[in-house]
C-alpha cells in the first residue's frame, strides 16, 4: 500500500510532459543516467552511465563525506568554525557571501553546501581540511577510488568549471550510496529544503523534496558545460533506488525524468529490510541489466592527465566493491 501510494503520489504531481520525459530532452553530449535498486546493487536503467561528465555541484557530495569522515575521525566537530579565506570569499554564486576576516561555524557550513550549494563555503571547508583546495582536491580523488568510483577525477571543493574534473553516472551513484552507508547519522542533511543563517531563511535547488513523497536528497548540480545534474534517493515500504540524470536542458525537465524513473522503476526494486540487504553484491547473472535504447552520442571529450589516466569499466555499480 506504501508503495502504491508513492506511485499514485508521483503520477498526480507529475505533468503529461513527465511522463513523456525521453533521454532526447538532454543535449547528447551531457546526457547520462542510472538507475540502481540500492537494496541490492542492481542496475535497473542505464545510459551512458560511464561516459565521463561534469559533476558541477555534485561535487559538493565528496566534500561533505570527507567532512563527515574528518567528524567521525574527531578531527573537527559541528562546532568548530571555520575561518574563510579570501580566496573563498572570492567564488563566484550561489554563496553565501562573507565579510574580510569571518568564520563559519561547521554545522551551518554543511547545511549551506548540502542545501544552498554555497562555493565560498565549499572553499572554505576544503582550505581548512586539506590545507589547501588544491591538496583536498587529491583527497577527494583519493577518497573516490577508496569507494570504488574508478572514473572520477577532483580538481576543487565546489564544482566549478575545470576542464580536468571529471566524473560518471555510474560514480555518482556509488557515492550517494556510501554517504548513506557510512554516515547514516549525518543523512538527515541532505533532506532540508532549507536552513536558517544569520536569521535569514535560506532556501535550497532540489524542489523535488518535499513534494515527491519518498525522496529524501541527495545533491543537484549545474554549470553551462553539464547541464543540471542529480542524484536522488527515494525509498518506501523497504524499496529503495538511487536514481542520478545528468545533462538536463533545465531543472523542470531533469526533475521529470526522475519523477517518470520512479514510477517505472520503485516497482521493480526488491523488498525487505535494506539494513540488512544494503551494499551486497547483485547475483553474477542479475548483475548487469540491459540498458533501455538510449540516443546514440559520442562521449563528452575530456582532457587526459597522464598521471591519474583512467579506464572506463564496464560494470555499472557492483555494490561489494565500495569499500
Amino acid at each position: 500500500m506504501a508503495l502504491l501510494a508513492v506511485i499514485t503520489l508521483v503520477t498526480g504531481c507529475a505533468t503529461s510532459e513527465t511522463l513523456n520525459v525521453a533521454p532526447q530532452a538532454a543535449a547528447p553530449d551531457k546526457f547520462a543516467a542510472i538507475v540502481v535498486d540500492a537494496s541490492n546493487g542492481r542496475t535497473l536503467y542505464q545510459a551512458y552511465a560511464t561516459a565521463p561528465r561534469y559533476p558541477a555541484s555534485l561535487t559538493k557530495m565528496m566534500t561533505l563525506y570527507l567532512t563527515f569522515e574528518a567528524m567521525q575521525q574527531g578531527r573537527v566537530a559541528k562546532t568548530t568554525f571555520i575561518p574563510v579565506s579570501e580566496n573563498a570569499r572570492s567564488q563566484p554564486p550561489s554563496k553565501l557571501g562573507f565579510k574580510r576576516g569571518e568564520q563559519i561555524e561547521l554545522d551551518a557550513a554543511i547545511r549551506a553546501l548540502a542545501t544552498k550549494s554555497a562555493n565560498d563555503v565549499a572553499v572554505a571547508v576544503g582550505e581548512y581540511l586539506g590545507g589547501s583546495e588544491e591538496g583536498f582536491a587529491r583527497q577527494m580523488t583519493a577518497k573516490a577510488r577508496q569507494l570504488g568510483m574508478t572514473s572520477t577525477v577532483f580538481r576543487n571543493a565546489s564544482g566549478l568549471p575545470d576542464a580536468q574534473q571529471r566524473t560518471t553516472a555510474r560514480d555518482m551513484a556509488v557515492l550517494g550510496m556510501a554517504l548513506r552507508k557510512h554516515f547514516p547519522q549525518h543523512y538527515y542533511y541532505f533532506s532540508a529544503t532549507d536552513f536558517n543563517f544569520r536569521g535569514k531563511r535560506i532556501r535550497g535547488h532540489n524542489d523535488l523534496l518535499g513534494r515527491v513523497n519518498g525522496v529524501d536528497g541527495i545533491k543537484t548540480g549545474y554549470i553551462r558545460a553539464s547541464g543540471f545534474n542529480i542524484v536522488t534517493s527515494v525509498q518506501a515500504d523497504g524499496r529503495k533506488l538511487v536514481i542520478v540524470v545528468m545533462g538536463g536542458d533545465t531543472a523542470r525537465k531533469r526533475n521529470a525524468q526522475v519523477e517518470e524513473m520512479i514510477v517505472r522503476y520503485m516497482p521493480q526494486a526488491a523488498g525487505g529490510s535494506l539494513a540488512s540487504q544494503m551494499f551486497t553484491p547483485a547475483p553474477a547473472a542479475t548483475a548487469l541489466a540491459a540498458p533501455l535504447p538510449a540516443p546514440a552520442a559520442p562521449g563528452m571529450p575530456m582532457p587526459v592527465d597522464t598521471s591519474t589516466t583512467i579506464q572506463q569499466g564496464d560494470a555499472p555499480v557492483p555494490m561489494g566493491e565500495i569499500q
